[in-house]
């Protein structure tokens, strides 16, 4: 059965063309929707594997045209991967506008700003 942290877990091989981070750990996703594909091939046959219809809510880190389409391509072709998704809808947001008190500890970790006392912090 498919879950939201496995869709985290493959969205953390996304990566935002400006931050060397990936999204889940910038705090890009707002929300992942899970409902299973009743129209998707080989449903109700035992020992297929249950399809998923994904839908992911995301504001990125700078709202053009080029970051926006390049995101959601790099989403639709990583969860492309995964055998139990059928399609994914991914919604880019503007509002409100990403900053970054989003991002997790572990994406702090990531981009060096936990511990250096010569780096600003976040907070």
């Amino acid at each position: 059965m498919l879950t939201e942290a496995d869709i985290l877990l493959a969205l953390r091989d996304c990566y935002d063309p400006e931050i060397p981070c990936n999204i889940v750990d910038l705090g890009l996703i707002h929300s992942i929707n899970l409902k299973p594909d009743s129209e998707a091939p080989g449903t109700g046959i035992p020992g297929v594997s249950q399809k998923h219809l994904i839908e992911i809510t995301l504001t990125p880190t700078n709202p053009t045209e080029a970051a926006e389409a390049q995101l959601t391509a790099q989403i639709d072709n990583r969860l492309a991967g995964l055998e139990t998704v059928s399609q994914t809808t991914v919604t880019i947001l503007h509002n409100p506008p990403w900053t970054p008190q989003n991002i997790t500890p572990a994406g702090r970790r990531i981009l060096g700003l936990d511990g250096n006392p010569t780096l600003v912090q976040i907070r």
